[in-house]
Protein backbone atom coordinates (compact mmCIF):
# COMPACT_ATOMS: atom_id res chain seq x y z
CA UNK A 1 0.00 0.00 0.00
CA UNK A 2 1.41 3.38 -1.05
CA UNK A 3 -0.02 7.01 -0.28
CA UNK A 4 0.66 9.75 -2.69
CA UNK A 5 0.28 13.35 -1.96
CA UNK A 6 -0.49 16.33 -4.40
CA UNK A 7 1.25 19.48 -3.54
CA UNK A 8 0.07 22.91 -4.38
CA UNK A 9 -3.24 21.79 -6.23
CA UNK A 10 -5.04 24.87 -5.12
CA UNK A 11 -3.70 28.00 -5.77
CA UNK A 12 -4.63 29.97 -2.74
CA UNK A 13 -2.73 27.38 -0.86
CA UNK A 14 0.11 27.52 -2.50
CA UNK A 15 0.35 31.33 -2.73
CA UNK A 16 -0.30 31.09 1.13
CA UNK A 17 2.94 29.37 1.48
CA UNK A 18 4.69 31.61 -0.82
CA UNK A 19 5.30 28.54 -3.54
CA UNK A 20 5.30 28.85 -7.31
CA UNK A 21 2.03 27.59 -8.59
CA UNK A 22 2.77 24.42 -11.03
CA UNK A 23 2.16 23.75 -14.29
CA UNK A 24 1.94 19.46 -13.23
CA UNK A 25 0.73 17.91 -10.41
CA UNK A 26 3.65 17.93 -7.23
CA UNK A 27 3.85 14.53 -5.91
CA UNK A 28 5.71 12.75 -2.95
CA UNK A 29 4.77 9.85 -0.75
CA UNK A 30 4.09 9.10 2.67
CA UNK A 31 4.97 5.40 4.08
CA UNK A 32 2.84 3.10 4.84
CA UNK A 33 3.70 3.81 8.16
CA UNK A 34 2.24 7.08 8.05
CA UNK A 35 -1.38 5.87 8.21
CA UNK A 36 -3.51 6.60 10.65
CA UNK A 37 -7.37 6.14 11.66
CA UNK A 38 -9.33 8.67 13.34
CA UNK A 39 -11.19 8.20 16.20
CA UNK A 40 -8.26 7.91 17.91
CA UNK A 41 -5.49 9.84 19.90
CA UNK A 42 -2.94 11.68 18.18
CA UNK A 43 -0.09 12.04 19.39
CA UNK A 44 2.41 15.44 18.29
CA UNK A 45 5.36 14.76 17.22
CA UNK A 46 8.82 14.93 19.72
CA UNK A 47 10.80 16.78 17.29
CA UNK A 48 8.75 19.50 16.38
CA UNK A 49 7.75 23.03 17.26
CA UNK A 50 5.30 23.83 14.74
CA UNK A 51 2.50 21.19 13.87
CA UNK A 52 0.14 22.07 10.89
CA UNK A 53 -2.91 20.44 9.27
CA UNK A 54 -3.76 20.48 5.91
CA UNK A 55 -7.08 18.79 5.18
CA UNK A 56 -7.65 16.99 1.81
CA UNK A 57 -9.91 14.75 -0.33
CA UNK A 58 -8.59 11.06 0.08
CA UNK A 59 -8.98 8.55 -3.29
CA UNK A 60 -8.75 5.04 -2.51
CA UNK A 61 -7.48 3.01 -5.43
CA UNK A 62 -10.12 -0.08 -6.51
CA UNK A 63 -8.05 -1.47 -9.48
CA UNK A 64 -4.57 -1.77 -10.49
CA UNK A 65 -2.72 0.06 -12.94
CA UNK A 66 -0.03 1.78 -14.84
CA UNK A 67 0.10 4.57 -18.10
CA UNK A 68 -3.82 5.13 -17.16
CA UNK A 69 -5.05 7.83 -19.32
CA UNK A 70 -7.56 10.50 -18.23
CA UNK A 71 -10.21 9.83 -19.47
CA UNK A 72 -9.83 6.39 -18.03
CA UNK A 73 -8.75 7.32 -14.77
CA UNK A 74 -12.42 7.22 -13.31
CA UNK A 75 -12.40 3.61 -12.97
CA UNK A 76 -9.26 3.09 -10.91
CA UNK A 77 -10.80 4.81 -7.65
CA UNK A 78 -14.11 4.00 -5.91
CA UNK A 79 -14.56 5.78 -2.49
CA UNK A 80 -13.06 8.68 -0.75
CA UNK A 81 -12.46 10.24 2.45
CA UNK A 82 -11.37 13.69 4.31
CA UNK A 83 -7.61 13.36 5.53
CA UNK A 84 -5.45 15.30 7.39
CA UNK A 85 -1.53 15.76 5.15
CA UNK A 86 0.11 16.43 9.30
CA UNK A 87 3.52 18.96 8.15
CA UNK A 88 6.02 19.86 10.64
CA UNK A 89 6.51 23.36 8.98
CA UNK A 90 9.29 23.89 11.18
CA UNK A 91 11.36 20.95 10.04
CA UNK A 92 9.77 21.41 6.55
CA UNK A 93 11.20 25.22 5.88
CA UNK A 94 14.77 23.98 7.55
CA UNK A 95 15.03 21.15 5.23
CA UNK A 96 13.83 23.10 2.39
CA UNK A 97 16.42 26.33 3.54
CA UNK A 98 19.43 23.85 3.02
CA UNK A 99 17.74 22.64 -0.32
CA UNK A 100 17.50 18.80 1.77
CA UNK A 101 14.49 16.49 0.58
CA UNK A 102 11.56 17.22 3.68
CA UNK A 103 10.63 13.55 4.03
CA UNK A 104 11.04 14.09 7.88
CA UNK A 105 8.85 16.79 7.88
CA UNK A 106 5.83 14.97 6.10
CA UNK A 107 6.24 10.96 6.08
CA UNK A 108 6.89 10.22 9.98
CA UNK A 109 4.94 7.80 11.57
CA UNK A 110 0.97 8.76 12.12
CA UNK A 111 1.33 12.15 9.62
CA UNK A 112 -1.14 11.05 6.82
CA UNK A 113 -4.62 10.37 8.82
CA UNK A 114 -7.84 9.58 7.05
CA UNK A 115 -11.51 9.30 8.04
CA UNK A 116 -14.09 6.58 7.25
CA UNK A 117 -14.33 5.64 3.04
CA UNK A 118 -17.73 6.62 1.60
CA UNK A 119 -18.59 5.84 -1.98
CA UNK A 120 -17.56 8.07 -4.79
CA UNK A 121 -20.72 7.47 -6.85
CA UNK A 122 -22.85 8.67 -3.50
CA UNK A 123 -21.32 11.69 -3.54
CA UNK A 124 -22.18 14.86 -5.31
CA UNK A 125 -19.90 16.62 -7.18
CA UNK A 126 -18.56 19.26 -7.43
CA UNK A 127 -17.41 17.64 -4.05
CA UNK A 128 -17.40 20.70 -0.26
CA UNK A 129 -15.01 19.95 2.39
CA UNK A 130 -14.01 21.62 5.40
CA UNK A 131 -11.99 20.92 8.66
CA UNK A 132 -12.84 22.49 11.82
CA UNK A 133 -10.32 22.96 14.51
CA UNK A 134 -11.69 23.50 18.02
CA UNK A 135 -15.34 23.49 16.71
CA UNK A 136 -14.07 26.62 14.26
CA UNK A 137 -14.30 26.31 10.83
CA UNK A 138 -10.85 26.78 9.41
CA UNK A 139 -10.60 25.38 5.80
CA UNK A 140 -13.36 24.62 3.46
CA UNK A 141 -12.74 23.39 -0.34
CA UNK A 142 -14.52 22.28 -3.21
CA UNK A 143 -13.12 20.15 -5.52
CA UNK A 144 -13.67 22.11 -8.64
CA UNK A 145 -11.03 24.94 -7.27
CA UNK A 146 -8.39 21.96 -7.69
CA UNK A 147 -5.56 23.10 -10.69
CA UNK A 148 -5.51 19.26 -11.25
CA UNK A 149 -8.77 17.33 -11.54
CA UNK A 150 -9.00 13.28 -9.64
CA UNK A 151 -8.30 11.67 -13.15
CA UNK A 152 -5.70 14.03 -14.20
CA UNK A 153 -3.81 13.10 -11.19
CA UNK A 154 -4.64 9.49 -11.50
CA UNK A 155 -3.07 9.48 -14.70
CA UNK A 156 -0.13 12.00 -13.83
CA UNK A 157 0.95 9.45 -11.36
CA UNK A 158 0.76 6.65 -12.78
CA UNK A 159 3.38 7.46 -15.55
CA UNK A 160 5.85 7.12 -13.09
CA UNK A 161 4.19 4.79 -10.43
CA UNK A 162 2.39 1.59 -10.16
CA UNK A 163 -1.03 2.15 -9.10
CA UNK A 164 -2.28 -0.69 -6.71
CA UNK A 165 -5.38 -1.76 -5.07
CA UNK A 166 -5.66 -0.37 -1.56
CA UNK A 167 -3.25 2.86 -2.28
CA UNK A 168 -4.43 5.85 -1.85
CA UNK A 169 -3.79 9.54 -2.79
CA UNK A 170 -4.31 12.76 -0.94
CA UNK A 171 -5.36 15.34 -3.93
CA UNK A 172 -4.30 18.07 -1.96
CA UNK A 173 -5.20 20.96 0.79
CA UNK A 174 -6.89 24.52 0.23
CA UNK A 175 -6.02 27.99 2.21
CA UNK A 176 -6.10 27.93 5.20
CA UNK A 177 -3.23 25.70 6.88
CA UNK A 178 -2.43 26.43 10.13
CA UNK A 179 -1.29 25.74 13.20
CA UNK A 180 -2.25 23.23 16.23
CA UNK A 181 -1.15 22.06 19.71
CA UNK A 182 -1.87 19.25 22.29
CA UNK A 183 -5.62 19.65 23.17
CA UNK A 184 -7.02 20.39 19.93
CA UNK A 185 -10.03 18.38 18.27
CA UNK A 186 -9.90 18.36 14.80
CA UNK A 187 -12.71 17.68 12.79
CA UNK A 188 -13.03 16.44 9.05
CA UNK A 189 -16.09 16.73 6.77
CA UNK A 190 -17.51 15.52 3.52
CA UNK A 191 -20.24 18.35 3.01
CA UNK A 192 -22.38 18.04 5.91
CA UNK A 193 -21.19 14.41 7.13
CA UNK A 194 -18.59 13.91 9.67
CA UNK A 195 -15.75 11.74 8.74
CA UNK A 196 -13.06 11.95 11.18
CA UNK A 197 -12.32 13.44 15.03
CA UNK A 198 -9.43 13.22 16.59
CA UNK A 199 -7.69 14.94 19.79
CA UNK A 200 -3.82 16.03 19.43
CA UNK A 201 -2.37 14.46 22.80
Amino acid sequence: MKIFCIGRNYVEHAKELGNAVPDEPVIFIKPKSALTQGNIPFYYPQFSNELNYEAEIVLHICKNGKYISAKNANKYYNQITIGIDFTARDIQNQLKEKGLPWEKAKGWDGSALIGKWVDIDKVVKPINFSLNLNGEQVQKGNSSDMLFSFDKIVAHISEYFSLNIGDMIFTGTPAGVGECVVADVLEGFLEDEKMFQVEIK
